[in-house]
């Protein structure tokens, strides 16, 4: 009897433990996301906070800053690439204040705009033309008169020759254009040292004047006009290597912004370029051809010394050869770079033994057309003449 009431007082305190369990279980969830989830968002695919709240001060900003992180780093390494380009094309050259879209867009703007930078003076129809006679030895011929030529304008002879004079004293405007690329690093120091040496043997004060550019990717005025030949000096220092090649760039650059209308008190000048490169480009936005006839409007001539000296005949070298041809020009291969020096000298002996011939052509139009130009010994045969090769007439 004892042991069945025992038996019972344990089955009903069994009983009402798993009653109280079951209730137990019933309160507590078995995991949070199982009753959060569904209790606190049960309308999340109809109506997402994103689209409530599309225009919020606060979810506003944060879409930008969560989606565009990267977009924004690569507008950034675009731009920082495309630096230097964009400083070329958009309004101008970084260092010389030069607009170069202008030459791209040069058959609508510019070229109605260098019309007015032309080798005719408009009032007279005058063509101004500076030419260097050698004898077949290469030595210059000083002495000659203006019965020893003859000049053909398109096969034509002129309606008259309004000038003939020796060019010894005529005031200079040089643009010295120096390669400051990575290119020409290993000999940079001894080409400025060679340059300064020129302009101080050639630059006469109160007469001529000079100005330096150094161009790697873009052109870059060092020193402006000046007869000051310390000022010179210190322009051709500043220049550092390093970048890309503009050679195109910056002759055009120098045509049309310095030596177009680089006259003296006295009116007539002679114009020159002295360029100190290995021909290469690869950075510019004008062509070869752009930057020749920029040249001749400008009434330029082109002398180069080339900075190739491994005795091999390079693309560059046949560029540079190129421009010294079509603009009556001369263009050095120094073998070993101590002949640079030796280039100078012969550039500027050259500069003092030329002549000037001014003539109005005949049946001459305002048509922006090209003209050649070829002036022939009429006495001895065996004199070289070395000319500009033409051209552009003004369109009005």
């Amino acid at each position: 009897m004892k042991n069945r009431l025992i038996f019972v007082c344990i089955v009903l305190c069994l009983s009402a433990t798993a009653v109280f369990a079951q209730n137990s279980t019933q309160d507590l969830p078995s995991a949070p996301s199982s009753t959060v989830q569904p209790k606190k968002f049960p309308g999340a695919p109809q109506t997402p906070p994103s689209q409530k709240k599309p225009a919020t001060p606060e979810t506003a900003p944060a879409q930008p800053q969560t989606s565009n992180p990267q977009p924004a780093a690569e507008q950034g390494s675009s731009t920082t690439q495309t630096t230097p380009t964009d400083q070329k094309t958009a309004p101008a050259f970084p260092a010389v204040d030069v607009s170069p879209q202008q030459p791209q867009q040069k058959p609508q703007t510019d070229e109605q705009n260098d019309q007015s930078v032309t080798t005719i003076k408009k009032t007279v129809n005058e063509v101004n033309v500076v030419f260097t006679v050698t004898d077949k030895h290469g030595r210059f011929v000083k002495n000659l008169k203006q019965d020893d030529f003859r000049i053909l304008d398109n096969g034509n002879p002129p309606a008259a020759i309004t000038s003939f004079e020796s060019e010894t004293n005529l005031p200079l405007r040089v643009g010295l254009l120096i390669d400051a690329s990575n290119s020409i690093r290993d000999r940079f120091h001894f080409e400025q040292d060679a340059a300064i040496e020129f302009l101080n043997q050639i630059i006469r004060r109160n007469s001529d004047q000079a100005f330096v550019i150094g161009f790697d990717s873009t052109p870059m005025v060092t020193q402006d006009f000046t007869d000051d030949t310390d000022k010179l000096a210190r322009g051709v220092r500043e220049l550092r290597a390093g970048g890309g090649t503009a050679l195109f760039d910056a002759i055009y650059y120098a045509c049309r912004d310095k030596l177009a209308n680089a006259n003296s008190a006295t009116g007539r000048t002679r114009k020159a370029i002295i360029l100190l490169t290995d021909g290469e480009d690869n950075q510019s936005r004008v062509t070869r051809e752009e930057a020749i006839e920029m040249a001749q409007r400008a009434e330029v001539t082109i002398y180069a010394i080339s900075t190739n000296i491994s005795g091999i005949k390079t693309r560059g070298d046949k560029v540079l050869e190129r421009f010294a041809e079509t603009t009556g020009g001369r263009v050095f291969f120094p073998f070993r770079i101590q002949e640079v020096s030796d280039a100078f000298y012969a550039i500027q002996d050259e500069l003092r033994s030329q002549y000037a011939l001014s003539y109005r052509p005949a049946d001459f139009a305002h048509n922006g057309e090209y003209h050649s130009i070829r002036i022939e010994p009429t006495h001895d045969k065996k004199l070289l003449i070395r000319a500009k090769k033409g051209y552009y007439a003004p369109t009005s």
